[in-house]
């Protein structure tokens, strides 16, 4: 059973996944759990990542980081730093295998290109949402259920839900939720080679 680290994850989807497949999983973010888990630590995962973990999987908060809201980032230069440094300390972290997700943004041209662009079309969800994945010893995650062919049917509103999402004080919230099938993809390939 391999210790698995899943950070900066509230909705606990990550850490289920990898949970349901065997693995002693962990997650941790500076909101509370969403699933009221046992296996969620509320607070700063810095300290965390030296304790022994076999994967880490990070999701930094990306709101001063992704190309969607570049037109903000003028003025943001000091947020901008800050959060590289915290992707720089993730994909730094003394465990063996890491996996970083973040949209199309600044971590492509600040610290490194994305190793694969995913999208949950590829996982069996009729949205389209390109999410970066910067891996450290692991592979590129293969698609498992591409219904593409059938999402392209529908309205722009419904494949790009998560771009016309309505603005809201949780907007940021729904939009960082990892996708059910992306995370079961995950804990399925990644968590084999553990």
């Amino acid at each position: 059973m391999a210790r698995v680290l899943v950070a900066c994850e509230y909705s606990g989807r990550v850490r289920q996944a990898f949970r349901a497949a065997g693995h002693d999983a962990w997650s941790c973010d500076l909101l509370a759990s969403e699933d009221d888990s046992p296996r969620h630590i509320q607070g700063d995962v810095m300290p965390l990542l030296a304790h022994g973990w076999d994967l880490l999987i990070a999701h930094p908060p990306c709101t001063y980081l992704t190309s969607a809201g570049a037109r903000w980032w003028p003025g943001r230069q000091q947020e901008q730093a800050d959060a590289l440094a915290v992707v720089r300390l993730l994909l730094g972290a003394p465990v063996p295998r890491i996996a970083l997700e973040n949209p199309v943004g600044r971590i492509g041209t600040e610290v490194r290109k994305a190793d694969q662009y995913i999208q949950p079309w590829q996982h069996g969800h009729m949205e389209t949402k390109a999410t970066g994945l910067w891996l450290v010893n692991l592979p590129p995650i293969t698609p498992t259920h591409d219904v593409r062919e059938a999402m392209e049917k529908l309205s722009a509103k419904e494949k790009h839900r998560v771009r016309y999402m309505s603005p809201g004080p949780n907007r940021w919230k729904e939009r960082s939720r990892t996708y059910q099938g992306i995370a079961d993809a995950m804990a399925a390939q990644w968590g084999q080679l553990l």
